[in-house]
């Protein structure tokens, strides 16, 4: 299956990406300051931040390199030299190391910069789900996809957040429905949408990039086996039975998978996962408890960054977080 991917090769994400070291396997664009919401203008939207996501081979190579070209986007950490930024890239919060308030070619932007296997660990496993869950939604690939094993996981990432999306809809649902549903699961468990956000942003992003989401998704629910779509209505239905729910369940990412059984298993009884998840499958609330285990992932995670970025030169606002 190819990827449907969302190019913009836009020239000024092009002037933006040629003053960084070339060795970038993927490349991305996304947020705010490149999709528009609901309730935004194209004034307001061109004066956001934009916020890049850049997935490199050898981290320490690119660091060495971006300080010799960029040495001013990083905090004091840059006296510590590439191998201690790429230790803590790798070794805290979510596997990305961001610089942030950057000025380039007259805009502000951030970019973070994660591993490729680890990227494909978060695509696969949604180990922290952090940048898993910005590639559920619409974003401006600007370069990558030549290799074929990220092409999968990226692939895999979509099918897991409809699969994830399908436990916790009812039998019959929109595509609205579907897509507020998957642009919020990397929300699920954040601490930031119970302090300071804003509590509609799901619904900004989703309402006014229905067709964005159209092109990621309509494939994978085409070939679905679990879901009738039916795109010209707009409307679908999935398959609720404890054997489809079953089916759905096996297909989770590894780390929610093993959070459900966490969640489910009582302490010390130490069953097989499959035997976990045919008993949720048959469980009446059975989308609860996948969401919960969502809210587990993701909060973690964003714990973990907030204790990250405490440490850093700034504290990001939640627009750079985001």
């Amino acid at each position: 299956m190819t990827l449907p991917a969302l190019h913009n090769t836009s020239v000024l994400y092009r002037r933006i990406l040629s003053q960084f070291p070339q060795d970038i396997s993927l490349a991305f664009a996304y947020g705010s300051g490149v999709f528009k919401q609901h309730g935004t203008s194209q004034g307001q939207m061109e004066k956001n931040m934009l916020d890049f996501v850049f997935a490199v081979d050898d981290p320490v190579t690119w660091h060495t390199m971006n300080l010799l070209q960029n040495r001013k986007h990083y905090s004091i950490l840059k006296l510590l030299g590439p191998t201690v930024i790429s230790s803590i890239q790798n070794d805290h919060g979510a596997s990305v190391y961001y610089n942030t308030l950057v000025p380039v070619d007259g805009r502000i932007i951030k970019y973070g910069v994660i591993s490729t296997d680890s990227l494909i660990d978060d695509l696969i496993h949604w180990k922290t789900m952090y940048v898993a869950g910005r590639l559920h939604k619409p974003v401006g690939i600007q370069i990558g996809l030549e290799s074929r094993k990220l092409r999968a996981a990226l692939v895999a990432n979509l099918k897991s957040a409809v699969t994830a999306s399908f436990l916790m809809l009812p039998e019959s649902f929109t595509e609205e429905d579907l897509f507020l549903q998957i642009a919020g699961l990397s929300y699920a468990g954040d601490f930031r949408m119970v302090i300071g956000e804003d509590k509609s942003k799901v619904a900004n992003i989703v309402k006014d990039n229905i067709q964005h989401f159209r092109i990621l998704y309509s494939n994978i629910l085409r070939d679905c086996p679990q879901v009738v779509y039916k795109p010209h209505q707009g409307k679908l239905e999935v398959d609720k039975s404890p054997e489809g729910q079953f089916t759905q369940l096996m297909a989770l990412p590894r780390t929610l998978q093993q959070r459900i059984t966490k969640l489910v298993d009582p302490p010390g009884k130490n069953r097989d996962v499959e035997e976990i998840l045919l008993q949720v499958a048959q469980d009446p609330d059975c989308g609860t408890v996948v969401q919960q285990g969502l809210w587990k992932t993701v909060s973690y995670s964003s714990k973990k960054l907030m204790k990250m970025w405490k440490g850093g030169r700034r504290k990001p606002s939640v627009s750079q977080m985001s």
